[in-house]
């Protein structure tokens, strides 16, 4: 069997002159090949000669443009992004399209028919059902009218996603600060001060630059004992892309917002939803709005009173420490792990020099080769896109199943956050397989003078939660694209691999795998690792909170009429019901929401929690028969992992953990006593 790995995409190669008639040529061949396809099955249809050859086009199609869009993500220019721009409204015509096409919905409706459907596999059985929810949700049987008006709507939401997030990344990039006394960022890490000089070096200044960029923007927050210089930060980061921001007039995301929340309304209603949540939900896990609103507002109950505990320690501590009568936003992040510290006498940067990148990276690769009986070996790099990107490829038995580019630092003109996305998916035609390729995307603190990247254990639980991704797309057995890792995962489901990965990073022995001095090779001391393993819930309450107000503004700005969704008053009332830190009257954070305005978690963003219950409940069925228990891995991979989206998430943990999903292991992981 050819190894699946001879078509990798050049990423060099990719120019933006040439993607728009790339992508217009492979559109129309794709639309040639349908219309043979339709012919050839008009009088019968059956799953090789329809359904398989319309999966082709599809993967023809991701083939082409993942890389592309990956490109513009991680080396944005300006000739790039007008490419990739151009085509968002092309693609997302072709893909309604066909959804909304009745030759095509008829020949899915003929597999379904009893004596056809009958003789699909399971899996097959599965395609087809969600296939013609696909073709219910898209339009297929409004009118003509109704139908052209769908598939505008859905191309401008394309556009107004990629504009949310040029906005929010050039409004990121647009604000700097230049600081010649260096006694002004005291207690900032060295890596970041390292970092800071080399821009300032850079731009030709002396002294330091600080930027928006998470690496530095985050240890500012945390760290810098200059109360004036982390509240100029947090009003510049808080009221990015928003009408009073940095450079307002140019990135502004509010009509964004307003167009975004106004044509999903519509969207959802010309399909016979009450509301774009009511359509959002309709498709996960969860059953309806009404039931994701009830666990986010449970989890509330439990958590909030603990939060407000949580805060009063902090208040406490501020005053006794450092003299505040009362805290502020900007106060939060610093005053909490000063209380850490002294609490657990454990910090981010006396834990960072025991996990340099390659370290973890190899422990990590070891805690999953054990768990799923593979290995993963660093190779030779095919055309990456830039000198830091590494390519790693995972064998079964000695025979590679999956390849996977990983690109860790933060750099200008990449996308911030951290993300898994596909290159290639899984697919078996006849008896050659394409292997599935993936994105793994952080923005860590970059090597300097000679020092590796050190990571804090924050960032080394992202490393683990997308390398968790990386594994639900890898390590897959479908042979068809569309139920193949990610592909066909309710959204609210698709988190569990990801979140189940972060436990391991809270594991003795798995710690000693990724742990080891940058300069000794020491393992992190047992004493420090004790320490370390105590702090584990601190302030966990407060998180879960925060991670609530983030669902729950979601979840009612896409409930709501968009007459009544007003980002900035939903907020507010969102955060004056937590009542913990207070709100600034300019504080914009959903004016950079992009997991909502600029990807697709709309009224999803629940699914973070919800995947936590799922993920805890998981692991606990590790604690309970052995964390190094091979019977227990090998049933989680074949159950989840190598499942990908071939049964609905419910009855797969099910067959895994062989019996509904409970609450109780997330609140005890989390120390939450509600």
């Amino acid at each position: 069997m050819p190894t699946g790995f001879e078509f990798l995409p050049d990423h060099q190669s990719i120019r933006p002159e040439e993607i728009e008639p790339a992508v217009s040529h492979m559109l129309q061949e794709n639309q040639r090949k349908l219309e043979i396809i339709l012919e050839a099955t008009s009088d019968q249809v059956n799953w090789e000669n329809f359904a398989d050859a319309v999966e082709e086009l599809g993967v023809r199609l991701t083939n082409l443009w993942a890389p592309i869009s990956q490109m513009n993500s991680v080396a944005s220019k300006e000739e790039l992004r007008q490419a990739h721009d151009s085509c968002l409204e092309r693609l997302a015509v072709y893909e309604t399209s066909l959804l909304q096409s009745k030759p095509l919905y008829e020949r899915y409706l003929a597999l379904s028919d009893r004596k056809v459907f009958e003789n699909l596999d399971f899996t097959q059985q599965r395609i087809v059902t969600e296939k013609l929810k696909a073709f219910a949700r898209n339009g297929v049987s409004l009118s003509k009218k109704d139908r052209s008006r769908f598939k505008d709507l859905s191309s401008e939401l394309s556009q107004l996603a990629s504009k949310f997030n040029n906005n929010a990344l050039d409004a990121t990039d647009a604000w700097s600060k230049h600081v010649l006394d260096e006694t002004l960022v005291a207690g900032l890490p060295q890596a970041n001060l390292e970092v800071a000089r080399g821009l300032a070096r850079d731009q030709g200044v002396e002294g330091l630059v600080l930027t928006l960029d998470m690496p530095c923007y985050s240890n500012v927050m945390t760290h810098c004992t200059n109360r004036t210089l982390r509240e100029e930060m947090y009003e510049a980061y808080v009221s990015r892309a928003s009408e009073i921001g940095p450079n307002a007039r140019e990135f502004d995301n509010s009509t964004v917002i307003g167009e975004v929340i106004s044509k999903r309304h519509e969207l959802a209603h010309l399909v016979g939803f009450e509301s774009y949540a009511a359509f959002s939900i309709d498709e996960k896990m969860v059953g309806s709005a009404k039931e994701t609103r009830e666990f986010l507002e449970d989890l509330l109950a439990r958590a909030l009173p603990q939060a407000k505990q949580e805060l009063t320690a902090m208040q406490k501590f501020a005053l006794k420490e450092y003299g505040l009568e009362s805290l502020e936003p900007w106060d939060g992040p610093f005053i909490s792990e000063r209380l850490k510290e002294s609490l657990y006498s454990v910090s981010d940067e006396e834990l960072r020099p025991y996990f340099p990148i390659d370290k973890v990276i190899d422990g990590m690769f070891e805690v999953v080769a054990h768990l799923y009986d593979i290995s993963i070996n660093r190779i030779n790099s095919r055309s990456t896109w830039h000198e830091d990107v590494s390519m790693y490829e995972i064998l079964e038995n000695e025979r590679p199943i999956a390849m996977f580019y990983l690109d860790p630092y933060a750099r200008a003109k990449k996308r911030s956050g951290a993300w898994m996305a596909d290159c290639r998916n899984r697919r078996d035609v006849g008896n050659q397989t394409q292997l599935p390729v993936a994105y793994l995307t952080c923005n860590f603190t970059p090597p300097f003078d000679g020092k590796p990247s050190l990571l804090t254990h924050n960032e080394v639980l992202t490393l683990f939660h997308e390398f968790g991704h990386g594994l639900h797309h890898m390590l897959t057995k479908q042979k068809y694209a569309s139920v193949s890792g990610i592909n066909g995962v309710e959204w609210d489901a698709v988190e569990l691999p990801s979140q189940f990965m972060e436990n391991w990073c809270w594991q003795s022995e798995s710690i000693a795998k990724i742990s080891g001095h940058h300069e000794t090779g020491e393992r992190l001391p047992q004493e420090l690792m004790d320490r370390l393993l105590a702090a584990k819930n601190f302030n966990s309450a407060t998180k879960m909170v925060r991670q609530l107000e983030f669902g729950l503004f979601d979840l009612t700005m896409h409930m709501v009429h968009p007459t009544e969704a007003d980002p900035r008053k939903t907020w507010e009332q969102i955060k004056n019901r937590t009542n913990l830190l207070p709100t600034k009257e300019y504080d914009r954070f959903p004016w950079t929401f992009g997991h909502i305005f600029g990807g697709g978690y709309a009224a999803g963003y629940y699914s973070y929690l919800w995947a936590e219950v799922l993920s805890a409940d998981a692991f606990a069925a590790f604690e309970e028969e052995g964390l190094d228990n091979r019977a227990t891995g090998k049933r989680f991979l074949s159950c989840i992992l190598e499942a990908g989206g071939s049964r609905p998430a419910a009855q797969l943990f099910k067959s895994f953990r062989g019996r509904e999903p409970t609450m109780d292991a997330l609140l005890r992981h989390s120390g939450i006593r509600g």
